[in-house]
């Protein structure tokens, strides 16, 4: 089972655990700087027996594990020591079987530990060779699996536990002998019965034996996980391997999918050995003498006949033999010499699979494939490759599926990552609507029942002879269901237009045809034409366009038709149909004298809006061009007899009483912010002094006296207001009307022109 995701409490797992205990959370914690590696993953649960389960967790860096009632659910009331049976870190390999009650493992177990394969809770405790150059060299475990040899034996064979890891490389012509730290795929196995030497290798395992596994030299070496299908029988037991690009090829992204079966492990078990050579520090093939009985092997009748009645019996020679030389020489390869897949752009995580029986009785092994970003492939072996019936996306999220089960009673497959567990049905088949879908699919669960017209799954149909099924070629059987597909539908466009005629291919395998008129076939890229993977796009219509389209999909010599269109191009928009005897009238004789007087207006109006709005924009582009003088001076002509003048003059804003009166008559330098507006004498002849003004008005309702004391001259001799900062107000209250009477009340003793322009005031 997969390491859990959640909090402390294994509920989310399906059974409890006791939460961690502080102290171990801040002792270990300080070492990681994840806090998710402090919680308790679960990493091993198998069926004990008939009413318990067993589970071991990592529980912060100190392993424990429970046996489990499976009726109440409940757990004992004290844990067990998992430090041999559970590894300390949840990221590292793990595999473990339970085996007649014993514990079968293989994981670093210990902090920082060497890899060890291990069996515990049996009366004799058994590991490999502390020596990690002899026996295992930084490996990483993926899968073990119990192979029952002892059944139907002739020769009265053990049964024996094989483990499938990758770990680093020393012998010779390995691929990548010069790259120190090149790692590669092994497969080793060990006895049932081990009991393990008498003098020598006391504890030690004295069947250990490893292999090395190809898939795809040299590109393909790591392991990523192995699943076993027996077939019935332990002789015609297959693995399934998934393999990446090894370390040295991390910018490429491919995986591989490769077969062995067992009689080929065997073979390389039993073939020469090889020796470490100290001078060279590699693995070299070793053509010397092999002591007897051969060492490694299980203890058979033959043996027993011999006295030799358990492992504890053998000879020293071979137990010292054994110690050295743990290394076959023989490399498994895959079936048939090559890779059933080869995927790039995806990296498979997981594997698992199931044989399934169709109803012409032979059997076909259906894979169900996880990826790293959380899709599942379905596939089915077929000769010398694989054939992927389908593919779905299990997750919202992209996430890497961490492990599969197959559950036959519940025809589902379940699927586990670090969101969540999801349950996927084992078949699909009602998705396939016709008898064609159904063949070309090539799944195993599904066949076409023509007594329904539907594809059904093969196990809940009584009659499964009655099916109709194609697992080598998935082209025949459907001669009778004959296809006409859709019912043909009309498009009509104008010339010079493009169409697209839409058809979706029900399979990524298929490959889309066009037909045009029933034997012309139409090529991409010709005579305006695009054949896309959703459609035919016609470019650029003309009249040989027109005609009768069909779409088919073609997959293994079968053709099958989709969908058919009826395409008319036309040379212009057709006229309105008239009435016999009717003239079509002239253009505009319809409209009356009244709707021709409002169109001149219309137009007349928008032509005189459009010059009172240049004339404004001229306007304000001369004023802008000198507003930035601060004095200004009104004349009617300074040549002009009579004439007097009125200027404008930067003066000071402040409000009466701030400075001396005596100083109203001289300007005072500022800047904008200080500066006002004061009205003085112009230069000309004085003139008749003009009637009194009229008193100052009242307030107006809308505040008058709320008015800004700042004023700035623009548009001519108007004055606007100007907006200023709170904080630059001035200190006393000003208002609006006690600076305009100051000014009128000086203009009394001056002479101003005979009729004072009112828009200065």
């Amino acid at each position: 089972m997969g390491r859990g995701k959640g909090g402390l409490s294994g509920k989310e797992q399906g059974f409890i655990i006791s939460s961690v205990p502080q102290v171990h959370l801040a002792v270990w914690g300080s070492l990681w700087t994840s806090t998710t590696e402090c919680f308790n993953h679960v990493r091993f649960l198998q069926r004990l027996n008939a009413t318990h389960l067993y589970a071991c967790g990592t529980h912060a860096f100190q392993p424990l594990c429970a046996a489990i009632d499976s009726e109440a659910f409940t757990l004992p009331p004290s844990f067990e020591e998992g430090k041999e049976k559970c590894p300390y870190d949840p990221a590292r390999g793990y595999t473990g079987l339970i085996v007649d009650g014993g514990l079968y493992t293989a994981t670093r177990y210990e902090f920082r530990s060497i890899p060890d394969i291990r069996r515990s809770r049996h009366p004799r405790s058994l590991r490999t060779e502390e020596s990690p150059l002899h026996w295992l060299n930084d490996a990483e475990f993926v899968f073990s699996v119990l192979i029952r040899e002892s059944e139907a034996s002739t020769v009265g064979d053990d049964d024996k536990v094989y483990y499938f890891f990758t770990e680093r490389a020393t012998e010779e012509g390995s691929g990548f002998s010069q790259i120190r730290g090149h790692r590669v795929a092994r497969v080793a196995r060990v006895c049932k019965g081990d009991l393990g030497g008498k003098k020598i290798l006391q504890k030690k395992w004295t069947s250990f034996l490893k292999a090395r596994l190809t898939c795809h030299i040299p590109l393909y070496e790591t392991l990523r996980s192995v699943c076993s299908l027996d077939g019935g029988s332990w002789a015609y037991t297959r693995f399934y391997a998934a393999f990446s690009l090894a370390t040295q090829w991390r910018t490429l992204e491919a995986s591989a999918i490769c077969r062995y079966d067992l009689s080929d492990v065997q073979a390389s078990f039993s073939g020469p050995y090889m020796e470490y050579q100290d001078g060279t520090r590699r693995w070299g093939r070793y053509d010397g003498t092999v002591p007897e009985p051969r060492p490694g092997s299980c203890i058979t009748d033959g043996l027993r006949r011999r006295g030799y009645n358990s492992s504890q019996d053998l000879p020293s020679p071979v137990l010292d033999f054994v110690k050295l030389h743990p290394l076959m020489a023989r490399v498994v390869g895959p079936a048939r010499g090559r890779p059933l897949l080869l995927k790039r752009n995806i990296r498979y995580t997981r594997l698992v699979g199931t044989p399934v029986t169709v109803p012409t009785g032979l059997t076909y092994d259906v894979l169900f494939l996880g990826t790293a970003d959380g899709w599942i492939h379905k596939a089915v072996v077929l000769g010398l490759g694989m054939h992927i019936i389908e593919e779905a996306q299990v997750f919202m999220e992209p996430q890497p599926v961490e492990n599969l089960v197959i559950s036959l009673a519940q025809h589902s497959l379940y699927v586990g990552a670090p969101s969540g567990v999801v349950q996927l049905p084992l078949s699909h088949c009602s998705r396939y609507s016709s008898c064609y879908d159904c063949i070309l699919a090539q799944d195993p669960y599904c066949g076409w029942d023509p007594s329904v017209q539907a594809c059904q799954e093969a196990a809940t149909v009584p009659n499964r002879t009655a099916l109709i099924q194609d697992m080598e070629r998935g082209n025949r059987g459907c001669q009778g269901s004959m296809n006409t597909g859709n019912k043909p539908v009309n498009r009509s466009v104008l010339r010079g237009d493009d169409v697209l005629l839409p058809c979706d291919q029900p399979s990524n395998l298929a490959r889309a045809s066009w037909l045009l008129n029933g034997s012309r076939m139409l090529m991409d890229g010709r005579d305006g034409y695009r054949v896309g993977v959703d459609g035919l796009l016609v470019m650029d219509t003309r009249p040989e366009h027109s005609g009768h389209y069909s779409c088919y999909a073609e997959e293994n010599g079968l053709r099958t038709l989709l969908a058919s269109y009826g395409l008319t191009v036309q040379q212009a928009l057709p006229a309105p149909a008239l009435a016999p005897g009717l003239v079509p009238p002239a253009l505009g004789a319809h409209l009356t004298p009244d709707v021709h007087l409002l169109y001149v207006l219309t137009i007349a109006a928008l032509g005189g809006l459009c010059l009172v709005l240049a004339s404004v924009l001229l306007y304000v582009a001369c004023l802008r061009g000198s507003g930035h003088r601060r004095k200004y001076s009104l004349a009617r002509g300074t040549g002009r007899a009579g004439g007097s003048a009125v200027q404008l003059q930067t003066v000071s804003g402040q409000c009466p009483g701030e400075e001396d009166e005596g100083d109203e008559g001289t300007d005072r330098a500022g800047g904008p912010e200080g500066a006002g507006l004061r009205i003085i004498p112009g230069e000309g002849t004085p003139a008749p002094p003009p009637p009194p003004p009229p008193p100052p008005p009242t307030e107006l309702s809308n505040g008058l006296a709320a008015l800004p004391s700042r004023l700035r001259r623009m548009n001519g001799n108007s004055y606007v207001l100007l907006q200023q900062n709170e904080e630059r107000a001035p200190t006393l209250p000003c208002s609006f009307t006690e600076e305009l009477s100051r000014i009128l009340e000086k203009r009394k003793h001056t002479q101003l022109v005979e009729r004072l322009d009112e828009s200065s005031v």
